[in-house]
């Protein structure tokens, strides 16, 4: 996007952001909703002054998602990207031993073991990474934004 792109792109990562603006917040519903209108509310501010904001949280709850959809919409485009990789392959993957640590009780509320993932009816782009290196993934994405002439 920095490169094909000649608008300032910033890249709003779930992980990065808890970390500076949310550290305070626990993993229950209600502070994982308050998290994500957070990264929803600086991307719409990035948006709004012509930026593009790339929003990397785990949004697992379908009505916060919609809302935030409006609320950047208002501004700009807002484009969904439900990365469709299955648990078995996100655990297999899980560097940080998260999901061990959720399946051992160690953790409480976690997404796709005792939290729900509600998934994205109707997503832009729906990539399933299983059998795709990062690059491939995001060629897809990229693909799709040119389609649309966001590139």
């Amino acid at each position: 996007m920095l490169e094909i792109g000649k608008r300032p792109v910033t890249l709003l990562d779930g992980d990065i952001v808890r970390q500076n603006l949310s550290n305070e917040l626990s993993f229950s519903k209600e502070h994982r909703d308050i998290n994500v209108r957070r990264i929803g509310f600086v991307a719409s501010e990035i948006t709004k002054n012509r930026g593009v904001a790339i929003c990397a949280p785990i949004a697992p709850y379908a009505a916060t998602r919609s809302e935030i959809r409006s609320n950047i919409e208002a501004n700009g485009g807002f484009i969904e990207v439900h990365v469709a990789t299955p648990l078995d392959v996100c655990e297999k993957r899980d560097r940080k031993g998260m999901y061990a640590k959720a399946r051992a009780g160690l953790i409480k509320g976690y997404t796709g073991i005792d939290d729900p993932y509600e998934i994205p009816e109707s997503p832009e782009v729906r990539v399933d990474t299983s059998g795709k290196s990062p690059d491939e993934a995001a060629q897809e994405i990229l693909i799709y934004l040119g389609q649309k002439r966001y590139i």
